[in-house]
């Protein structure tokens, strides 16, 4: 079962939300936007949620508003990364609250995923094609999120969020569930053999045996190959220490659904970013 599901109605922003996480965790809730409800417009049409691509901040903002209004939350709590492909991991506490949802110089500099435990924030980061990762922790109700594109993925930044959810909250990995939202798939995901020798060098890090390494990329006649980032960070967490039940995993690839999500790879570069979130309230 296709663990986002679909929420919206005419003028509200189209979204996806983790459903089964908010019946089964007071107080929670998650999911990611669509590109359908916004005022952005151009390449951008129309629910452009990130400020570092050419969109008007204004149209951004609003955007964003738009998002904590449907959703019922403070927009002073959304609290957001300067994302940089890397695996920086921020623990944002409530003297952060609300940092980059104005502009970028005041989101946590240089940092692909964040990760709290206190109640009434709201984590947000940004995608056109690159996998959203999310946490929860019923137990310590400690939560995550992180950016995934290739580079971030051979970084083991899911590995790196869930440490850091350990050291400072105390979180134990089997008592994590994750979620894996949509993203480019393998269906669409070309890659050349300097992306597929990082890759292998990952799965030979982590000791993927050979029926786990068959899921992760397809090698064609070219020299290149098909990759599956969503099966490797879902190998990455389980290494980790995550439950294979724990983990959702959605089944919709950005590239084949430009009519409900914005691709970088698609659509040559020129368009806008979903964001996902989670929070926790009050």
């Amino acid at each position: 079962m296709e663990p986002f599901e679909w929420s919206g109605s005419p003028g509200q922003p189209g979204r996806l939300h983790i459903r089964r996480w908010e019946r089964e965790f007071p107080g929670v809730s998650a999911g990611m936007t669509t590109r359908i409800g916004g005022v952005s417009e151009g390449d951008y049409d129309s629910l452009n949620c990130a400020l570092h691509i050419q969109d008007r901040p204004e149209l951004v903002i609003e955007n964003r508003r738009r998002l904590a209004e449907t959703l019922g939350v403070p927009f002073e709590a959304w609290t957001c990364g300067e994302q940089v492909h890397d695996r920086k991991v921020a623990v944002v506490t409530g003297n952060d609250r609300g940092r980059g949802r104005f502009t970028r110089e005041d989101a946590f500099a240089d940092t692909d995923a964040l990760v709290t435990d206190e109640p009434g924030i709201w984590l947000a980061s940004f995608y056109a094609d690159c996998v959203p990762l999310y946490f929860i922790d019923p137990v310590r109700r400690a939560i995550g999120l992180a950016h995934a594109g290739w580079k971030g993925t051979v970084l083991q930044i899911a590995q790196a969020a869930i440490s850091v959810m350990g050291e400072a909250f105390g979180s134990k990995p089997e008592h994590i569930h994750t979620a894996i939202g949509p993203s480019i798939g393998s269906c669409c995901y070309e890659v050349d053999y300097r992306v597929i020798e990082r890759i292998d060098a990952c799965m030979d890090e982590l000791g993927l045996d050979e029926e786990e390494r068959r899921w992760v990329y397809t090698l064609r006649g070219d020299g290149k190959a098909l990759l599956g980032l969503q099966e490797m960070n879902r190998q990455i967490m389980i290494k980790a220490g995550i439950l294979p039940m724990h983990i959702e995993m959605c089944g919709m690839c950005t590239s084949c659904r430009t009519d409900l999500f914005y691709s970088h790879r698609k659509e040559n570069g020129s368009t806008g970013r979903m964001a996902s979130w989670i929070g926790l309230d009050l």
